[in-house]
């Protein structure tokens, strides 16, 4: 499946990401198709040297099938290429793991509405077929 992602570039502690067309198989920084845009984090937002994009490019291989990971697509509705995405609900997302645990013992009795057994329908046993010895 190809897919449109992210390559990591730059040094330590100040990345630049390069927009790629690479097979999902493949290394993140590994061997890609096609470069079509970069992206770099550092920038303010409003900044017009943040994103650079090949739309053209870009809308040739979506109608090939290639699929945006989550913070390509993001990007890409930002510029308008493709509908912006729904955002993701998290709600325990801020709250820490211990916390998380402590939080969801206590919600998940409430949670839990009493449900109704099934009758229990009753087999008759089957005949025993005699075993068979082995010589």
């Amino acid at each position: 499946m190809l897919k449109i992602r992210l390559s990591r570039g730059g040094t330590k502690k100040r990345p630049v990401y390069k927009v790629v067309i690479a097979d999902s198989r493949r290394a993140r920084d590994g061997k890609f198709i096609e470069k079509v845009g970069f992206f770099n984090p550092l920038l303010q937002k409003d900044k017009k040297e943040r994103v650079g994009l090949e739309a053209e490019r870009i809308k040739y291989w979506l109608g090939q099938g290639a699929q945006p990971t989550t913070r390509v697509a993001r990007i890409l509705g930002e510029n308008d290429i493709m509908p912006m995405p729904v955002n993701g609900n998290n709600p325990h997302k801020a709250i820490p793991k211990k916390e998380r645990k402590k939080e969801g013992d206590e919600i998940a009795p409430a949670a839990e509405a009493p449900k109704k057994e099934a009758p229990k329908v009753e087999v008759a046993p089957a005949a025993e077929a005699p075993k068979k010895e082995a010589k």
